[in-house]
């Protein structure tokens, strides 16, 4: 009974700080939204939400390479949407060539990426919860 009792108090210890570091991180998404200026392209912040996905060209984002810049190319935010059942590469952001760009901005735009790929998995997960709920309510 202990031990069961530990494993829970270690799951709700995971989920609250989850929870923390999701309300955290959304805040500094905010903050890094406006100081991108990505409201110039989307309008209205929960908007990015609606997008399949956010990538940026110009810079890795692997973990073997994290950060390092790829010369020549531009650096770039990325929305990828869906257009008449198509994906399609929407520009949110155009900073130009990435080796020009001061470093403070290229970690910015990095860590919007990854903030938005964070608060995104949540919302993906919340999602197929309410789905699953939905096989649990009708059997």
């Amino acid at each position: 009974m202990s031990s069961a009792l530990e494993r829970l108090k270690e799951l709700t210890s995971k989920i609250s700080s989850y929870e923390l570091t999701r309300k955290e991180n959304y805040k500094k998404l905010r903050t890094l939204y406006t100081q991108l200026s990505l409201n110039l392209k989307c309008k209205e912040f929960e908007q990015l939400f609606s997008y399949k996905a956010v990538n940026l060209s110009g810079v890795s984002l692997q973990k073997e390479s994290f950060g390092e810049i790829y010369e020549g190319k531009y650096l770039q935010l990325l929305a990828i949407a869906n257009v008449n059942g198509k994906s399609k590469n929407i520009s949110l952001a155009y900073f130009g060539r990435v080796e020009k760009v001061d470093e403070a901005t290229r970690k910015s735009v990095m860590e919007f990426v990854i903030r938005y790929r964070f608060e995104k998995s949540f919302r993906t997960l919340e999602h197929y919860h309410e789905l699953i709920e939905k096989f649990e309510t009708d059997a």
